[in-house]
């Protein structure tokens, strides 16, 4: 099996596995992430875990295929490169990740000293293991396999030139710390952005640029997988370790 035919049964590999960890979360506990009891909600459970397993598989699937193929064109390694090491693909950003994780965790102390809201929220646990599973391969997917070489694609750049490459990972960062803002809104009560306290918007921005840029990294040097391995080591000790504390 060639390299593509390759990279192609990994992505379906993950696809599959992330659209079967998020139906399988509406099951589990979900703490404040999920505050309306099962009467209230719109569908039945049941109901509710087909539609979203049969949308991360369209749209995740959809976009990241697309990613998958723009990526291969501009020169981006193939999801499991014969020439990157396993150590390469897993072990080192692994622990870049768990590097990442620690730092949220006194980033998390200091911005919780200048607001009465306190540390950030945490899925429990068992969720937690699955949020960060499925953190780490959907929102790779869609910030980092799709939307970088989508932007690399439209502005005829290689991610061999940093400037482009760099500017378009500050711009997926960006979008992605962004895109962790509504469900903050929710989980603390709140009606708009303007209401969070400057430090917990610093906060989200900062530590989700950071984990972005490293993936971006990661994933322009060893490939996706890396960035997918960095993602999940770094919501392990955050969202699970920490979460436990």
């Amino acid at each position: 099996m060639n390299e593509q035919a390759r990279s192609g049964w990994i992505f379906a590999g993950l696809l599959l596995v992330l659209a079967f960890l998020s139906v399988l979360s509406l099951f589990l506990p979900q703490g404040t992430f999920l505050p309306l009891p099962e009467e209230e909600l719109v569908f039945p459970l049941p109901v509710l875990a087909l539609i979203n397993g049969v949308g991360i598989i369209i749209i995740y699937g959809g976009l990241g295929w697309l990613g998958l193929n723009l990526a291969r064109k501009l020169g981006f390694p193939e999801l499991y490169a014969e020439k990157i090491t396993n150590k390469e693909r897993f072990l080192y950003p692994g622990l870049a990740g768990a590097a990442i994780g620690v730092f949220f965790i006194f980033a998390d102390l200091v911005q919780a000293q200048f607001h009465p809201l306190g540390r950030f929220p945490h899925p429990p646990f068992p969720m937690s293991i699955v949020a960060s599973a499925t953190a780490g391969i959907g929102e790779e997917m869609i910030f980092r396999l799709f939307l970088i070489p989508f932007l690399l694609w439209l502005l005829r750049k290689k991610p061999a030139n940093n400037g482009a490459f760099w500017g378009v990972a500050i711009f997926s960062a960006l979008a992605f710390a962004f895109g962790h803002f509504p469900s903050l809104l929710i989980l603390y009560g709140l009606k708009s952005i303007s209401e969070l306290p400057f430090a917990i918007f610093l906060a989200v921005v900062l530590l989700n640029g950071v984990v972005s840029l490293f993936a971006a990294g990661y994933f322009r040097k060893y490939g996706f997988l890396a960035a997918v391995s960095l993602h999940f080591w770094t919501d392990i000790v955050w969202h699970v370790l920490w979460g436990l504390v």
